[in-house]
C-alpha cells in the first residue's frame, strides 16, 4: 500500500459552505479516512459526496483534477479545489518514498465524465475505438506500477464483461504494489475478495460489508422482481 490515512488539513471550517457541508468531506476534516485494504470502494447515492471525496484525494496526491496519469498534472489549467488543495497524507510503509516526493509520486486519476479527453491526451485515441474499450486500453497500459490509482464510477463505459477485466487488472495492480481508491455504484466490482467497502452519505463515512450493501439488495431484488420497481414509476 501507499497511503494509509488521508484527511484534510484545515484551522476552522464553515460547515454551511461547499464542500466542508458534506458529510464525508467534514469527516474527512475532522477523523480522516484510514485504509485498511489495497482496494477501497467508496459507494453511496448521488449527491452524497463520493466523486467530491475522491476528486479531492486525487488532487491532495498530486493528479490532475480533470483525470489522467501523473504524467499530466494540471493540463487543464484548473485550480487545485478548496478540499484538494488541503488533504494530507500519512505512507503506510510501502509508500514512503513516493509520499516524500512529489516527483516519486506515481498513479492514474479516472473519471468518467472526462475520459475520453484524458484518455486521448494519455494516447488511446478514443475516437478509433468504442468508450469501453478506451478505458480498458488505460487500464492495460497504465495500470502498471507501484502507485495510487482513483477512479470515479469507472463502470459507467462498461459493459459485465468488461467490469470482470478491470476487476482483473486491479487484482493484478494491488499485487505489484499498487493502491487502488474507486468511487462506484457496481455491485460487481465492489465483490472484489478482500477490498474494503466505505458507504458514505448523511451520516458521513461507515464501513459495510458487501451482502450488506443497499445497491446489492436492491439490485438483488430488482433482478428477482423487476416489476416490483417498475409498477411504481411506469
Amino acid at each position: 500500500m501507499i497511503v494509509d490515512r488521508a484527511y484534510a488539513h484545515l484551522a476552522s471550517l464553515d460547515a454551511e459552505e461547499w464542500p466542508w457541508s458534506v458529510p464525508c468531506v467534514r469527516e474527512l476534516v475532522g477523523d480522516g479516512l484510514r485504509f485498511r485494504s489495497a482496494v477501497t470502494f467508496l459507494v453511496g447515492e448521488n449527491g452524497s459526496g463520493k466523486s467530491t471525496l475522491v476528486e479531492g484525494l486525487a488532487e491532495g496526491f498530486g493528479l490532475d483534477s480533470w483525470g489522467g496519469s501523473h504524467d499530466w498534472r494540471y493540463s487543464s489549467h484548473r485550480p487545485r479545489s478548496a478540499l484538494g488543495e488541503r488533504v494530507r497524507f500519512d505512507a503506510a510503509p510501502g509508500g514512503r518514498a513516493m509520499l516524500r516526493s512529489w516527483a516519486a509520486r506515481k498513479g492514474f486519476f479516472l473519471r468518467a465524465e472526462t475520459a475520453l479527453d484524458a484518455l486521448d491526451r494519455e494516447g488511446f485515441a478514443p475516437d478509433s475505438v468504442s468508450h469501453g474499450e478506451g478505458f480498458l486500453a488505460a487500464f492495460r497500459g497504465k495500470f502498471l506500477q507501484p502507485g495510487l490509482y482513483v477512479l470515479d464510477e469507472p463502470e459507467a463505459a462498461l459493459s459485465f464483461t468488461s467490469c470482470l477485466e478491470l476487476l482483473g487488472h486491479i487484482d493484478s495492480l494491488v499485487k505489484q504494489g499498487g493502491q487502488v481508491i474507486c468511487a462506484t455504484h457496481s455491485p460487481l466490482l465492489t465483490a472484489l475478495p478482500g477490498a474494503d467497502i466505505v458507504e458514505v452519505g448523511d451520516h458521513g463515512m461507515r464501513r459495510v460489508a458487501w451482502e450488506d450493501l443497499a445497491l446489492v439488495e436492491h439490485w438483488r431484488r430488482y433482478l428477482d422482481d423487476p416489476q416490483a420497481y417498475l409498477r411504481h414509476i411506469l
